[in-house]
C-alpha cells in the first residue's frame, strides 16, 4: 500500500505527460499557432488536473493513512472539487431525497375526482336496473356465464333457439313460465343481458382509467392503493352475480317443490358488494374535491379543520358513522325481503294483520328449523321466514327513521352543536331529512299497492340515495388525517394551491421563492 501510494505522483505526471504529447500529435500546425497567439484556458488546466500537479496536495496525511477506517474526512478534502462535490451531496436532506425516489404526487387530480363520481352514478344505475331485473323475473333467463362472449346477444334464429332450449330446461321454465313462447322468452332475456353488458362497461370503465390515472401519476400513492381495491371489488361483484344466479337454476329446486328463486343470502350478498363499490367511489370522489377545496386556501382549510376538531362535535361524528352503518343493515334487510318475496304477506302499515304484531306461531316457525333440537330456530326464523323478515325490515327502517330525526333535532336545539357545527354539514343534515322522509313513504307505498314495480324500484333507489346522504354528510364532517398533514406543510411554508402536492425541482424552486 505505501509502495502504490509513493509511486502514485509518477504516474500522475506521467499521464499528463502522455496526454499532452498525444493532444499535440493530433493537432494541426495553424491551430497550435493560434493557440500561442491567442492564448486560452485548455483542458489541462483545469482545477481538477491542477489538484494532481500540486506538489503534496493529492497525498494522504499520515494519520488517515495508518487509520483508514476513521469516518473522519481530510482537512483538506474540501479544497478539491471533488470534495465540495462530496461535502453538497452529503448536506442533502434526507428527507428530500426520499421524496425524490416517489413519483406519486401528493394529492390526486380534480379529473379523478369527477371519474370517480361518474363512475359511482353508473354504478347507481346498475343496481336499479338490477332492481328491476329482479322484479320482473328476467334473472335466470341466461343459465350460462361467459364473461366474454356473453357480451354479443344472439345474432340469428340458430342463436336464439339455443338459448331458448336452455331455458327451457331450468326449473324456473319448467314451474312457472311453460306458457313461454321464443317471443316472450326474448323479452326477458334482452332484460337479463342487458344487466350483464352493463356490469362489464362498469368494469372496463373503471380498469382502463385506473390503469391511466397510475401509470400517468395523477393520483396519490394511497389513492392509487384504493382504486386497485376498487377494481378487484368490481371483478369480485361478477363472480357473486353468477354465484347468485346459479342458486336458482338447481335442479333440486324440481325435487322439492321449491319456488324457483335465488337465495336470499346470495342476493343480500351481491346487493351490497355493489353498494360497498358504489359508496367507495362516492367518497373517494368527494375526499379528493374537499382536499383541493382546503388547499385552495390553506389557512382558512387549517381554520375549519380545527373547528371540526372541537371536542363539541366529536359525539356527532361518532353518531353519523353509527347512523351510515344502520342505513346499511336496514338496507341489507330489504334483500332479505326482497330475496323471499315477504313484502307480499302483509300489505298494511302499520299493522300486521290484526295488531301491530303478527301471530307468534307465525314469527317462530319450526318449519325453518334445521336441526333435531331446534337450536337455529331464532336465526332460521329471522333470516327465512318471510314474516319474521318483514317485520325486522320495518323495525329497522322505524329505527333508522327515528335516529335520523334524533340526530337532527341534536343539531338544532343543542346549543354547543348548533353554533360549532359548520353550515354545509347542516344543510347535509336537512338533506338527510328530507330523504328518510321520502324513503318512509315510498317504503310504506310500495306495501300497500302490493309491491308494484315502479315503487319497488323507486324504493330501491331510495335506499341508496339516503346511504349517500350519509355519507354525504360524514365527509362534511369527517376529518381526514392525511389533509390536515398537507395543510399545516402548506400553512407553514406559506406555499400557494398550486404548488401543493407537485414534484420535481421547478415545483421546490417556486416554493422556495414564493411564486
Amino acid at each position: 500500500m505505501a509502495a502504490s501510494l509513493a509511486i502514485s505522483p509518477l504516474r500522475a505526471r506521467l499521464t499528463i505527460k502522455a496526454s499532452r504529447i498525444l493532444e499535440d500529435a493530433f493537432v494541426c500546425k495553424r491551430c497550435i499557432h493560434q493557440q500561442r497567439q491567442q492564448p486560452y484556458q485548455s483542458a489541462r488546466q483545469t482545477p481538477f488536473l491542477e489538484a494532481f500537479r500540486r506538489p503534496g496536495h493529492y497525498r494522504i496525511p499520515p494519520a488517515a493513512r495508518h487509520n483508514s477506517s476513521s469516518a473522519a474526512a481530510p482537512s483538506n478534502a474540501g479544497a478539491s472539487p471533488l470534495g465540495a462535490l462530496s461535502q453538497t451531496i452529503g448536506q442533502f436532506p434526507k428527507e428530500e431525497a426520499k421524496r425524490a425516489k416517489s413519483s406519486f404526487p401528493e394529492t390526486s387530480t380534480k379529473s379523478v375526482a369527477y371519474w370517480l363520481l361518474g363512475s359511482a352514478a353508473s354504478v347507481f344505475g346498475i343496481v336499479i336496473f338490477g332492481g328491476l331485473t329482479r322484479l320482473t323475473e328476467s334473472g335466470l333467463s341466461i343459465t350460462e356465464w361467459r364473461p366474454v362472449t356473453g357480451s354479443f346477444p344472439p345474432m340469428n334464429q340458430e342463436h336464439w333457439e339455443y338459448e331458448y332450449t336452455r331455458y327451457k330446461l331450468s326449473p324456473e321454465f319448467k314451474m312457472l313460465n311453460s306458457h313461454m313462447d321464443l317471443e316472450d322468452f326474448k323479452q326477458i332475456y334482452w332484460m337479463e343481458w342487458g344487466h350483464r353488458l352493463w356490469g362489464r362497461v362498469v368494469g372496463i370503465t373503471f380498469l382502463l382509467p385506473t390503469i391511466y390515472f397510475v401509470a400517468r401519476r395523477k393520483v396519490s400513492k394511497p389513492m392509487a392503493y384504493r382504486l386497485a381495491g376498487i377494481c378487484s371489488l368490481i371483478g369480485f361483484q361478477g363472480v357473486i352475480g353468477w354465484w347468485m344466479v346459479k342458486s336458482g337454476l338447481k335442479d333440486e329446486l324440481l325435487e322439492t317443490g321449491s319456488y324457483p328463486r335465488v337465495s336470499q343470502y346470495r342476493l343480500a350478498a351481491h346487493l351490497g358488494t355493489a353498494f360497498i363499490a358504489y359508496l367507495y367511489m362516492l367518497w373517494n370522489g368527494l375526499a379528493i374535491l374537499r382536499q383541493h377545496r382546503l388547499l385552495a386556501n390553506p389557512q382558512e382549510g387549517l381554520k375549519a379543520l380545527e373547528i371540526l376538531q372541537s371536542p363539541q362535535l366529536r359525539p356527532f361524528r361518532r353518531m353519523t358513522a353509527a347512523l351510515s352503518a344502520l342505513v346499511f343493515t336496514t338496507a341489507m334487510s330489504g334483500a332479505l325481503v326482497a330475496g323471499l318475496d315477504a313484502g307480499m304477506i302483509y300489505n298494511d302499515f302499520p299493522w300486521m294483520g290484526q295488531n301491530i304484531l303478527p301471530p307468534k306461531r307465525e314469527l317462530l316457525d319450526p318449519f325453518y328449523s334445521h336441526v333435531p333440537d331446534q337450536s337455529d330456530l331464532w336465526w332460521r326464523n329471522m333470516l327465512e321466514n318471510p314474516v319474521l323478515v318483514q317485520l325486522d325490515h320495518r323495525a329497522l327502517a322505524i329505527t333508522t327513521f327515528s335516529a335520523i330525526i334524533a340526530l337532527w333535532g341534536y343539531t338544532r336545539f343543542s346549543p354547543r352543536v348548533r353554533t360549532t357545527l359548520p353550515n354545509d354539514a347542516k344543510k347535509g343534515m336537512l338533506g338527510v331529512v328530507h330523504l328518510v322522509s321520502l324513503q318512509v313513504a315510498l317504503g310504506i307505498t310500495t306495501l300497500w299497492y302490493l309491491v308494484p314495480t315502479p315503487l319497488a324500484a323507486a324504493h330501491q333507489a331510495g335506499a341508496l340515495a339516503l346511504l349517500s346522504g350519509v355519507f354525504l354528510l360524514g365527509s362534511r364532517v369527517w376529518i381526514p388525517t392525511r389533509t390536515l398533514q398537507l395543510l399545516r406543510k402548506a400553512a407553514a411554508s406559506g406555499a400557494s394551491s398550486s404548488q401543493v402536492g407537485k414534484r420535481g425541482p421547478d415545483a421546490m424552486l417556486n416554493a422556495k421563492l414564493g411564486r
